[in-house]
Formats: C-alpha cells, sequence, structure tokens
C-alpha cells in the first residue's frame, strides 16, 4: 500500500466534484471505497470532512488514504505532441513578466486556458512546454480566464509557487482589475454590484444567471471612465469574488452588455453600422498578488488589437484610467 498523500487542486480541476476529482486522479478507485473513506474521515479536503458532492476551488489540499496497491494510480499519460513552432513564438511574445517563480501572460483573445468537449488540444494547457525557458519542468496554471477574454494571466513555474500563487486566489489576495466596453451607459458611473449568481439549468450552457436562494454571492465594484454619449461606456471593474462569467452577468444586470457578448446581451451587445468588432470587449488588464518569494507583483496588459481599435472610435485613452486598482481602495 501506498502512504497518505496530501494534494493541492489543480486550476483545471477547479469547480469539479469531490469524487469526479477521484475518478480522474484515480480511476480504479471504486465510489464505494470513496465513500467509506469519507464516512471515517479518512478523505478531507483542508482539513475539512466533506461530501462526495463538495465541489473543489483550486489550491484546497486533499488528504488522499494509503491507496491498496491494486488500486494505486497508473502510469502517467504518453507525452504531449510537441508544440509547434508559430504557437509556441505566439505564446512566448505574450509574456509580461518572468522570473524564477512566476510566468504572466497577455492572453489574446479566442485561445482556451483549459480543454473541453470537441477542443482537442487547441488549449493553452496543452502549450505550456513552449514556456518552460530555463526550466526542466513545465509551468503551472494558477488561474483561469474565459476563452473570448484576453489579459493577465499567471503561471507558477514550480509546483511550489503554483501553490502559493492559487492560495492567494482563494484567498482573495490576488487583486484582479478589468476593462471592458459596454453597450449603453449605466445610471450610476460608479457603485457595487452584490448580486448572487448561479448556473442556468437545462441546455443554456455555461451560462450563470442572478438567483437569490440558490446563488453563490458575487460582488463587483465598478466605475464609468468614459461614454460615448450614450452609445457605450469604458468601465473598470474589480471583482472581488470570482464565480465563473461574473463580470458578463453583472455588466448585463446594468443593462449595460459587454460589446461582443451576445450570450448575456442578445442583439443588445453590439452596435450595428459601425464596423466595430464584434469579438467580447473584455480584457484582464491587471493583476495585483503577493510574489511566492515575498513582496507584492503587479503586473498590467496592453490591450488587444480588437479593443484598440475600439477604444479608437469611441475616442477612449488608457491614460484616463490613472493607475489600476487606486479607483476602488478603500472601497
Amino acid at each position: 500500500m501506498s502512504s497518505v498523500q496530501t494534494l493541492l487542486v489543480a486550476a483545471d480541476e477547479a469547480g469539479i466534484r469531490l469524487d469526479r476529482w477521484f475518478k480522474r486522479r484515480f480511476p480504479d478507485i471504486g465510489h464505494g471505497l470513496l465513500e467509506k473513506w469519507l464516512r471515517t474521515g479518512q478523505v478531507r479536503v483542508d482539513g475539512k470532512r466533506v461530501k462526495a458532492s463538495e465541489r473543489l476551488e483550486a489550491g484546497q489540499e486533499i488528504r488522499v488514504p494509503p491507496l491498496p496497491a491494486a488500486e494505486a494510480p497508473k502510469p502517467d499519460k504518453p507525452k504531449r505532441p510537441p508544440v509547434d513552432e508559430a504557437t509556441a513564438r505566439m505564446l512566448k511574445d505574450a509574456v509580461l513578466y518572468k522570473d524564477d517563480d512566476v510566468i504572466v501572460l497577455n492572453k489574446p483573445p479566442g485561445l482556451a486556458v483549459q480543454g473541453g468537449t470537441g477542443m482537442a488540444e487547441k488549449h493553452l494547457d496543452a502549450y505550456l512546454d513552449a514556456l518552460c525557458f530555463d526550466k526542466a519542468e513545465r509551468p503551472r496554471l494558477v488561474h483561469r480566464l474565459d476563452k473570448d477574454t484576453s489579459g493577465v494571466l499567471l503561471l507558477g513555474r514550480t509546483a511550489s509557487a503554483a501553490a502559493k500563487l492559487a492560495a492567494a486566489f482563494k484567498s482573495r489576495a490576488a487583486h484582479k482589475c478589468y476593462w471592458a466596453l459596454v453597450v449603453g451607459v449605466p445610471k450610476h458611473r460608479q457603485g457595487r454590484i452584490d448580486a448572487p449568481l448561479a448556473k442556468l439549468p437545462g441546455r443554456a450552457g455555461e451560462k450563470m444567471a442572478v438567483d437569490e436562494d440558490e446563488g453563490k454571492r458575487a460582488v463587483t465594484w465598478y466605475r464609468v471612465v468614459d461614454n460615448a454619449l450614450r452609445r457605450a461606456a469604458w468601465l473598470e471593474m474589480e471583482p472581488r469574488t470570482g464565480r465563473t462569467h461574473q463580470l458578463r452577468a453583472h455588466c448585463a444586470l446594468l443593462e449595460t452588455p459587454i460589446l461582443g457578448d451576445g450570450k448575456y446581451g442578445g442583439t443588445e451587445a453590439f452596435i450595428a453600422g459601425t464596423g466595430i468588432s464584434r469579438k467580447l470587449h473584455l480584457h484582464a488588464r491587471a493583476v495585483r498578488i503577493p510574489h511566492p518569494r515575498g513582496g507584492e507583483l503587479l503586473v498590467t496588459a496592453p490591450l488587444p488589437e480588437h479593443m484598440a481599435k475600439s477604444f479608437e472610435f469611441f475616442g477612449f485613452e488608457p491614460a484616463q484610467a490613472g493607475k489600476p486598482f487606486t479607483a476602488f481602495e478603500g472601497e
């Protein structure tokens, strides 16, 4: 039998149930044995007893009891195919910051962070071998961005660094600043949105909606940096929680959907007759986070091409926003 293990929940495992996490990590462990371990407290999450249906968060620690020899994990899967030169060059050009512990990327819009049904290998996690640089091990994802959202994305270059970064996101010690162009102008030029979100049932896909009864608390601070008459506004936002599609759902709640976000705004998320890109206009502008070795890391990401063109169209100047996070200090 193996010994007791303490394993970290990876970024791409956030949101899945504990029983499914075990099925991924230890496919030969039956559900009956897992339930026995849970009843007897041999399996714990962050030191606490939980149920098989517990939803996991990145950075959580899972205690795994000794595995029977016949149920020990199988050998690792075959190595991934090498990353093609064009993709490797694109990713290296997207690096905003790099040291021995951290890599910060400016993720381009349209690139998924993790894989999914029908996505094959076309996602960032499959390409991370291209960002090893001088280290033997591949970097690790510590948080996520939607496929169509651009901007700051952090990677841990060691297991220890990744765990500390993931823990910072989990504890809300990390702060994220987003820029968005929205259709219309919010009634209040600055405020807080505190509206719980839950996943819509049925065939809506991954879509969230305000649900006062079943939703998880979601809080976003926002301010209007500038606006073009009543047609569009430039918002700076700082999410204080990390719910799926939080900013997209909250902007729709303000009745000012993010430009290009047909999923949450329908036809009202587009401005006809302007030639403006129909891509999602949501950008992770900056992150401020404790560095794994101490101190603080602050990184900003320039706008993607389609958003830069839209800013120019409306006459918005990025310098107007000032330094990231200053608008919400003390809030």
